[in-house]
């Protein structure tokens, strides 16, 4: 796995000034003319992005400028430094003035992701600049997240032909053993006989068969589940998707990827908690024995379930998992999936929008996105749909007619299956469409930072 580190702190560092745009005669004011001259023939203006090497008089590098923009185009992206950072030229850079103290964490952060590559299939060059750990920040945890980021983007990059669950089950294993956690599968027909029907009905279909796979770590602190969707393509079954939307599919397992990025950043770091950690592991094929629209299933709690739609299939296994989770009574279930176009619809790829009744969670995750550079969106769960999700022949529709308000009524159906511990849904996207700083096109967390911080402010950490 590639994993992003800092570089070890030297003498030799190169030093880095971080100019913002308003900050920039001041700054000049204060050097040498032939500095002030070699900035203005290069055009730098502190623009954010902008990166520039000062020589010394024998013309070797001396020092680094690093734009910073202002607070207006700041506030337009994340992960500044990342862009000057991607710029530079190879070597070991110190950050030697300019950077904010409440920003030095997330821009470092920013460094460390933007190294990532993701090399299995072609050899990638490497970031040529790293990133000495500025003063004050928390070396260790940044790299662990970093960590953790890279096998979620790993996992998501990886195509379906090289991520079926029997490999997405590989990897749930590599990590457990990393950690020293507890993993145990369930999988195939064993599934029918230990009361997960919607997960082995959903998995049927494909060559490999599909498995519930079960991680369990720390043994003091509040009892925490993240059950993550890992449909590891989805087809639609027999509602198949047309070939355009089938494309990205191999991200359908996207929930899955980030729930073991973020078990791995817990791990790492000793988070004083109780962590469970429950995939369901499918694809959704289509064969003689797929699912059908109009079949009536019934779950593991007892619902049944109307299918409406067979392209609906990631609330279903996420269904069976959350009940599973909810018999042990755990403080707080969070699930997070690749569930729903709807979501895209009405936020966007860059923001994960989630579902939660809790405020002092809401409030907790809120606050820790900010921080993070972790954006989230709260949306609602809206009891008055509840109708919507209710077919008459069945307990629930897993696919309600009229296209409205597609993201609430899912989260609406899994709510169904958690009773009475706290619970958090994630309605994530799991892909950057362009690259952006420290975010290359491809697999991508989301949420993931924020429910790290979260849980620390919950562990008392």
């Amino acid at each position: 796995m590639n994993l992003p580190s800092f570089a070890d702190p030297s003498d030799s560092a190169l030093p880095v000034h971080i100019i913002a745009q308003s900050e920039l005669d001041d700054w000049l004011s204060q050097q040498p003319e032939n500095v002030a001259t070699w900035v203005a023939t290069h055009g730098f203006r502190g623009a954010i992005g902008q990166a520039l090497i000062i020589p010394d008089h024998t013309g070797a590098p001396a020092f680094a400028l690093a734009g910073y923009g202002s607070p207006d185009t700041r506030a337009r992206g994340r992960f500044h430094l990342a862009a000057v950072f991607s710029k530079l030229p190879k070597g070991i850079y110190a950050i030697s003035s300019g950077l904010p103290a409440e920003e030095a964490e997330v821009e470092a952060l920013g460094c460390l992701l933007a190294g990532y590559r993701f090399d299995r299939y072609r050899e990638q060059t490497a970031m040529g600049a790293q990133l000495a750990p500025p003063d004050g920040i928390n070396a260790t945890e940044l790299q662990a997240i970093a960590h953790g980021e890279a096998l979620t983007r790993n996992l998501i990059n990886t195509p379906a032909s090289d991520m079926g669950p029997d490999d997405l089950e590989q990897a749930a294993r590599d990590l457990a053993e990393r950690h020293g956690a507890q993993i145990s599968v369930i999988s195939g027909d064993d599934l029918l006989a230990q009361n997960f029907p919607m997960i082995h009905t959903v998995g049927r279909a494909a060559a490999q068969a599909p498995r519930l796979i079960d991680i369990s770590w720390g043994e003091a602190g509040p009892t925490i589940t993240l059950v993550g969707k890992g449909v590891c393509f989805d087809t639609g079954g027999l509602n198949l998707k047309p070939g355009a939307s089938m494309g990205l599919m191999k991200k359908d397992m996207g929930g899955a990827a980030a729930v073991l990025g973020l078990a791995h950043m817990i791990m790492s770091t000793g988070l004083a908690i109780q962590l469970r950690v429950l995939v369901p592991a499918v694809e959704n094929s289509v064969s003689g024995n797929a699912f059908r629209p109009g079949d009536i299933l019934t779950s593991r709690k007892g619902l049944t379930v109307e299918i409406n739609n067979t392209d609906a299939e990631g609330r279903l296994v996420l269904a069976d998992a959350l009940a599973f989770a909810q018999e042990t009574g755990p403080d707080l279930i969070v699930s997070m999936a690749t569930l729903t176009g709807a979501a895209r619809v009405a936020v966007g790829p860059d923001l994960a929008p989630y579902y939660c009744d809790n405020e002092r969670f809401s409030d907790l995750l809120d606050a820790a996105a900010q921080t993070q550079a972790d954006p989230v969106w709260r949306m609602p769960f809206h009891t008055p749909y509840e109708a919507m999700i209710e077919p008459g022949i069945a307990d629930l529709d897993n696919a309600p007619k009229g296209g409205f308000a597609g993201s609430i009524t899912a989260a609406l159906f899994l709510r169904r299956f958690v009773d009475t511990s706290t619970y958090a849904h994630f309605d994530i996207y799991g892909w950057q469409p362009s690259d952006a700083p420290a975010r290359p096109k491809g697999g991508v967390g989301q949420a993931t930072r924020a429910l790290l911080k979260t849980l620390q402010e919950m562990a008392g950490q």
